[in-house]
């Protein structure tokens, strides 16, 4: 991969990232209850009560004052900032229209920029045991040494139903290859769990599902790939997210994951966004959605788009973009003593196929933590507090409220810096790179959320300390210390 194709893949990423992983950060440490902006715009005082009575027990939206309209009118124009980043999913496709006999109905929402579809249906029932994989939700000892092929799912015929009305067309597919072709496209996924999804899916009898379990509430189905690293599972959380948005949901969705992977720290998250999370495999029966979405895969985002689509886009604020709007500038970012915060590199069980050892990208970290301590121990102008960011064994409220409370973040480049999406205004960012790991990732992130960025490049995996107190030095003189 070239580097300007490795700078037009992060570029996709942070607002991939960022406004996802802003909601969680806003959501978890303060826990507003009131209802988005997007939300009031969109649905009257009146519809929402009635949801509230149809939905009592799903969760509201966190108000996040960044937000845009989700659904905004006319559509954003092809290739633009909301095209990739907000609502892009703005063709309808009707796969099967609701009859007057109240049968189910599919449709999906096609994205000309992304090449994917957000695609949502009503009466649809979902056969477990015709779904082959692992059951899900175990904790991570018991299942050390599972293959990953056992945890992705593999359909059968008829794993998924949909009440066809009096359509006649009983044990036909519910959408044909024609239909996948255009708007669920392969793209350069190998294995597009959700296509297969949508081609087990079988027209059945007006009210003939067969279930255990009626769900009333909207649910959104996802499956996830490589989901014990946060960088990826970011991926999957906006994209859940987007497709709760484009749908018109009004209040938080049940979750339900299509794979088989077990229970790991980045879950506790899942369950804050969503109103409930379940694995397919743990219902007892086949089970049928009042309302069911799909969400795309997250290799499906921007994030993977950009690197045969070249993405110009910068970041601007809400209020700017309202006074002066601009294709090509984005606000999917929300706005949110001194720390210096070191996020570390730490041995930790991530996932069954994990040897439980991270590579090591900066060989002395613990000689260069403890130098950076005896530094702020000294400094007379200003106290300074140097967080130790373990981030492998916290709990991710904690660490995203390290990352807010942070003015400086310190780093080698991993996964874990990807949380600078979540970062407040104004914070530096100082990251140590070795000569293996010479990746834009941060640089980017950096870039596209507003942050100072400050790079120590390594010609090896060892990083002099006084090199490293030197730059701090420079950086926190910077802000009057």
């Amino acid at each position: 991969m070239t580097l300007r194709q490795r700078r037009l893949l992060v570029r996709t990423l942070l607002f991939l990232f960022s406004l996802n992983a802003a909601t969680i950060a806003f959501y978890l440490l303060f826990y507003f209850p009131q209802r988005s902006p997007a939300v009031d715009a969109a649905i009257s005082t009146q519809t929402l009560d009635k949801d509230r009575q149809r939905y009592p027990t799903l969760k509201q939206w966190p108000t996040l004052p960044s937000f845009l309209p989700w659904i905004p009118s006319p559509a954003p124009p092809l290739s633009s900032c909301e095209a990739y980043f907000g609502h892009g999913f703005s063709r309808r496709i009707d796969a099967l229209g609701a009859g007057e006999d109240g049968g189910g109905w599919l449709r999906c929402h096609y994205s000309e920029t992304l090449r994917s579809s957000v695609c949502e249906g009503a009466q649809i029932r979902m056969d477990p045991s015709r779904i082959i994989m692992s059951d899900g939700g175990e904790s991570l000892e018991v299942v050390i040494g599972r293959g990953e092929e056992e945890e992705l799912p593999k359909y059968e015929s008829g794993a998924f139903e949909i009440d066809g009305g009096s359509l006649g067309k009983e044990g036909m597919r519910a959408v044909d290859e024609e239909f996948l072709e255009k708007y669920v496209q392969r793209g350069e996924v190998q294995s597009h769990t959700m296509r297969m999804l949508m081609e087990s899916m079988r027209l059945v009898g007006h009210q003939k599902l067969d279930c255990s379990e009626w769900i009333e509430e909207p649910t959104v189905l996802v499956t996830r790939f490589e989901y014990a690293n946060v960088f990826h599972t970011v991926t999957d959380w906006y994209s859940a997210y987007v497709s709760s948005r484009v749908t018109d949901l009004p209040y938080r969705p049940n979750l339900v994951f299509v794979d088989g992977h077990c229970k790991t720290q980045l879950e506790e998250t899942w369950e804050a966004i969503f109103s409930s999370v379940r694995y397919a495999k743990n219902f007892s029966g086949p089970v049928c959605f009042r309302h069911a979405v799909f969400a795309p895969l997250g290799y499906e985002t921007a994030l993977f788009k950009g690197l045969t689509q070249h993405i110009n886009c910068q970041g601007i604020s809400a209020g700017k973009l309202r006074q002066d709007p601009d294709i090509h500038r984005t606000a999917r970012l929300s706005e949110f003593g001194y720390n210096v915060l070191f996020v570390r590199r730490e041995d930790y069980l991530a996932h069954p196929r994990h040897s439980g050892k991270v590579e090591s990208r900066l060989s002395n970290e613990q000689e260069v933590f403890d130098a950076i301590k005896i530094w702020a121990a000294s400094q007379d102008k200003c106290r300074i507090n140097v967080v130790n960011g373990l981030f492998a064994h916290m709990h991710m409220k904690e660490q995203l409220e390290a990352i807010q409370e942070a003015s400086v973040i310190v780093g080698a480049h991993g996964a874990g810096l990807t949380h600078l999406v979540a970062a407040r205004e104004g914070t530096k960012v100082l990251e140590i790179i070795s000569s293996m790991y010479r990746r834009p990732h941060f640089a980017l992130i950096s870039e596209w959320k507003g942050l100072e960025y400050h790079p120590i490049y390594l010609s090896g995996s060892y990083a002099v300390p006084a090199k490293v107190i030197d730059e701090l030095s420079h950086i926190m003189g910077s802000i009057g210390c």
